[in-house]
């Protein structure tokens, strides 16, 4: 069910104006705008970051073997979805493996900024694409999956964004995130990235449950490659500001890239056969709506 994001009436039109408030979705960019004052300056992300994503992301280990974990994580807990929407979707680089991964489901892609919706839709023409706030969600009950992949850490509300996506989902249905995990890793690209947080496992589950949710699956990732990550963190803490490169990152040897891609690969192998690991980069977690 749409509700409306000015008033939350129910049965919201989106052709035309709500009978409530008098709200009707402005269309920006080609897009639908739910709140359209953020479309092209949200917060919490820098909109010229998506150029660069789209350049570099396919080909990527660290996007690879995530969209890998995201596609296992839906095969092996919620394989009978038949509609989902992604909140943050940036350039679409995950929608668009789920979409080929799920060739039957009704994809849906949010992002506040809709200089990544034009990435995404590029990618994704049959997909419905929204510029859309994730702390006022204008949806009940609507959605079998909700996920949200390396987002929660850009916005400061992030138990009102849970608390939404918990209204969004269908009864008993799936949310699945990505997040950045350690406090201890917080470094330059952090801040470079605008973050708010790393977070640790406790905090996440708390927030999570408190919220609604059931945990069904936590692991952390990027396990294997933590001591590498360890050092490269504490080197960027000695750059100087203005030399920061925040995309250095993704700019690897191809042959690191590839042996990094082959090593998360390993990883993944074991979290399918149900290891859990306490320590990693990031943290996956599904989680079903009570």
């Amino acid at each position: 069910m749409i509700i409306c994001p000015s008033c939350s009436a129910t049965n919201f039109n989106l052709e035309v104006v709500c009978p409530k408030c008098g709200f009707l979705p402005e269309k920006i960019d080609g897009f639908c705008a739910f709140a359209p004052k953020l479309a092209h300056d949200g917060g919490g992300f820098k909109a010229s970051y998506f150029s660069d994503l789209a350049r570099l992301e396919d080909a990527n280990f660290w996007f690879r073997s995530r969209n890998q974990l995201i596609l296992w994580a839906l095969k092996a807990h919620c394989e009978n979805f038949s509609s989902f929407l992604e909140i943050g979707c940036g350039t679409g680089y995950v929608l668009s493996a789920i979409s080929k991964q799920f060739p039957r489901a009704t994809l849906h892609g949010s992002e506040i900024f809709t200089a990544g919706l034009g990435f995404a839709a590029e990618r994704l023409p049959l997909v419905n694409l929204m510029q859309m706030d994730a702390r006022n969600i204008p949806f009940v009950d609507e959605f079998d999956v909700i996920g949200a992949f390396d987002v929660l850490e850009h916005i400061e509300e992030d138990e009102l964004v849970l608390a939404q996506m918990h209204e969004a989902l269908k009864p008993q249905g799936f949310m699945l995130l990505t997040v950045p995990q350690h406090t201890w890793l917080w470094s330059p690209v952090d801040e470079h990235a605008c973050h708010v947080r790393r977070y640790t496992a406790l905090d996440l589950h708390q927030k999570i449950e408190s919220t609604g949710f059931q945990i069904v699956r936590s692991t952390s990732f990027v396990t294997t490659l933590l001591p590498v990550m360890m050092i490269s963190r504490f080197l960027q803490k000695k750059v100087i500001d203005e030399n920061f490169d925040g995309i250095a990152e993704l700019k690897i040897h191809p042959l690191l890239n590839w042996l990094f891609e082959a090593i998360l690969g390993t990883e993944l192998y074991m979290i399918r056969n149900g290891l859990n690991f306490p320590l990693g980069g990031s943290r996956v977690l599904v989680a079903r709506k009570l």
